[in-house]
């Protein structure tokens, strides 16, 4: 690993093993939107680069993910702000996991116990920022990842903030809600119907829904199904990905459907409930076999 140089301070950031790098950066790398943050595969680490929000600017921040652990570089910081912004990090690459507990649960399926003994210490992946989770899920609604990904591109480059190391910050809940739909339609090129959604989305973020880390799950999903546009699959989703709940689980996914080999959503909920409290585990491992094209055991 390279020094960093005299401005950055570098944080190794702690963990319980194992830790299933490979996967986690794989759906990091499959979900990045171009503006938004930079993810670097070798054969034995990756690098994720992008910009979290500070106590008054966007903040370019690098993560190095690998056999050698996790390592996150940081300009010189505030001692609040820096701390802030590491327990972001942590929450994001589920940092804070018990392995061992979840791969003894999971272990003990026959559906499960070859995805946890192909990669134990796998992580949920979490975010940074719940109102840009949710506005890169609805962009992502029924359009492939590729496409999920040039729409957020757009909408990165016409209403983001540019921040340092070339990348954008992206646009506040408060910024989105005060452009018209039509505007949104316009720039990202994207239907009226889900401009109306990122709209209604940006609205109720920045009128006191909570997308964080913590928050009432029954609340938020309540919120979520409210707005036009938004149903069972993205509520779901967002409580895996935002709010951090390791039993949520988007029953009705197709992903999720496939690797399951059943045909509905009521049948994927159904096999699932054995899993429970976990069940936000074992769908990142059937994601991960299905759809992250990921080396064996790939550990730290």
């Amino acid at each position: 690993m390279t020094e960093a140089p005299a401005d950055i301070r570098r944080h190794p950031l702690q963990h319980r093993g194992p830790f299933a790098w490979a996967p986690l950066a794989s759906a990091l790398q499959a979900h990045a939107v171009p503006g938004l943050e930079r993810v670097t595969r070798t054969d034995d680490g990756a690098t994720v680069e992008r910009l979290l929000r500070g106590a008054a600017a966007p903040v370019a921040v690098t993560v190095s993910l690998g056999a050698a652990g996790v390592v996150l570089d940081l300009p010189a910081l505030p001692e609040a702000e820096e701390a802030a912004l590491i327990s972001t990090v942590r929450a994001w690459l589920d940092l804070d996991a018990d392995p061992d507990v979840v791969d003894q649960f999971l272990s003990r399926f026959e559906l499960l116990d070859p995805l946890v003994t192909r990669h134990p210490g796998l992580r949920v992946p979490g975010s940074t920022d719940g109102f840009e989770t949710g506005a890169q899920t609805v962009l992502g609604q029924q359009v492939s990842l590729a496409a999920a990904r040039t729409f957020g591109s757009r909408l990165v480059e016409a209403f983001g903030e540019p921040g340092p190391a070339g990348l954008f910050a992206f646009p506040t809940a408060e910024r989105l809600a005060a452009v018209p739909a039509a505007d949104i339609q316009s720039a990202v090129r994207i239907t009226h119907a889900r401009a109306r959604t990122l709209s209604a989305l940006a609205e109720a973020v920045a009128g006191g829904l909570q997308l964080r880390p913590g928050a009432e799950p029954g609340a938020v999903r309540a919120g979520l199904l409210a707005l036009p546009g938004i149903g069972p699959w993205t509520a779901d989703y967002l409580a895996v990905r935002v709010l951090g709940d390791r039993d949520a689980y988007p029953a009705d996914d197709l992903v999720l459907k496939r690797a399951l080999g059943v045909g509905t959503g009521r049948e994927a909920a159904l096999l699932s409930q054995p899993w429970r409290p976990w069940r936000s585990y074992a769908l990142f491992h059937l994601w991960t076999s299905a759809a992250y094209a990921v080396p064996a055991a790939a550990v730290s």
